[in-house]
């Protein structure tokens, strides 16, 4: 399975970055990394608007979508690998995930998306979020291993 993250913004060189790698490296499945970002001055809907145009348009025809939205819904690391292994066993061949800039997705975004998760109400910079979705993955695979990374 082929698991891409389409995030909206640049990622630098940092501690996030480095956290991300090191973690996709351990993953037993291919991730591709698609930034996409609007460099015009535009603000508010308009910018969410551009946003969500290029998040659409980034993604592989036929993929199944899950958007990162803290209005999502909760699950456990357990039930998050259990939702990777059933994506699996249908033979989806490309899932998508999406985190979205700092204003939000736009609705036509959250519309398109499968399933939308939240890592918590809290508000998350969006570079770590990248990094705890890269560890969750990780732990995803594990979890599906029986390998004891994961202690619940």
């Amino acid at each position: 399975m082929n698991i891409e993250i389409i995030a909206v913004g640049r990622m630098k060189k940092s501690p996030e970055h480095d956290i991300l790698q090191n973690y996709l490296k351990r993953c037993p499945w291919k991730v591709k990394i698609t930034e996409v970002e609007e460099r015009r001055p535009i603000t508010g809907s308009e910018r969410m608007s551009r946003e969500g145009d290029l998040i659409l348009n980034a993604i592989p025809k036929g993929a199944t979508i899950i958007a990162l939205d803290e209005r999502g819904k909760e699950m456990r690391s357990t039930a998050f690998a259990e939702k990777i292994r059933n994506y699996q066993d249908m033979g989806i061949s490309h899932l998508v995930f999406l985190i979205g800039g700092a204003d939000g997705y736009d609705p036509k975004v959250k519309a398109k998306a499968d399933l939308k998760i939240s890592f918590g109400q809290m508000t998350w910079p969006h570079m770590m979020v990248r990094a705890m979705l890269g560890e969750q993955l990780y732990r995803a695979s594990t979890i599906l291993q029986g390998h004891p990374y994961h202690k619940d």
